[in-house]
């Protein structure tokens, strides 16, 4: 029951980082971990040291999630599938990559950002667009932040294009931010094409 009740408060502690609320998030994080570690496979404490992660990357503080992402990537690595429990069967090498990538992107840190996740967007399934949205377009808010503008209307241009496949807010969320983000930069050229596309759709 401990490592159910952890990814349960886990959850949380992700949910809370993405509404705004850093401090919460991170004690929410490691309360979860602290609770479980001893009892938890050795995936589902990768999971929840992922989620420390993300809580400290949303906090602004790039020490501890290093700290965090490295003890996940060491712990993954002693995993025994026949542990697990059920909910923990999506994390694999890839999503660890992609929670690194995601928390690289968010602390600012684009040149760490940039190699992971597009590595694991080169080898994903297309068939899961939802996630080729959401990781298409951290990838793409990279290459902002590097002023790769052109990379960066490139992927929004393809996560637009795949969001019209799913019906995610999330993924529109994505979509919208990566809009207001190059609107920053109005005279590229690349930048009016995304937008030209982005109203059509719209419109469509």
């Amino acid at each position: 029951m401990r490592p159910l009740a952890a990814n349960l408060i886990s959850s949380l502690s992700y949910l809370s980082s993405n509404v705004g609320s850093p401090g919460e998030a991170v004690l929410l994080a490691h309360t979860a971990y602290m609770g479980a570690r001893h009892r938890a496979s050795a995936a589902t404490q990768a999971l929840l040291q992922e989620r420390i992660a993300w809580a400290h990357a949303r906090a602004g503080e790039l020490r501890e999630a290093q700290k965090a992402l490295a003890e996940a990537e060491l712990v993954y690595e002693r995993r025994n599938p026949g542990e697990d429990p059920p909910w923990v069967y999506w994390l694999n090498r890839d999503e660890i990559d992609v929670m690194a990538g995601r928390c690289y992107t968010e602390l600012h840190r684009p040149r760490s950002a940039e190699p992971l996740l597009r590595n694991v967007l080169d080898r994903y399934d297309e068939d899961r667009v939802r996630e080729n949205v959401l990781y298409t377009s951290w990838l793409a808010e990279s290459y902002v932040q590097t002023g790769d503008i052109d990379q960066a209307a490139a992927a929004a241009t393809r996560a637009l294009i795949l969001s019209t496949r799913v019906n995610s807010s999330r993924s529109r969320q994505r979509v919208q931010f990566l809009r207001r983000q190059l609107a920053r930069t109005p005279h590229a050229r690349s930048v009016r094409d995304f937008e030209e596309l982005y109203r059509e759709m719209e419109v469509s």
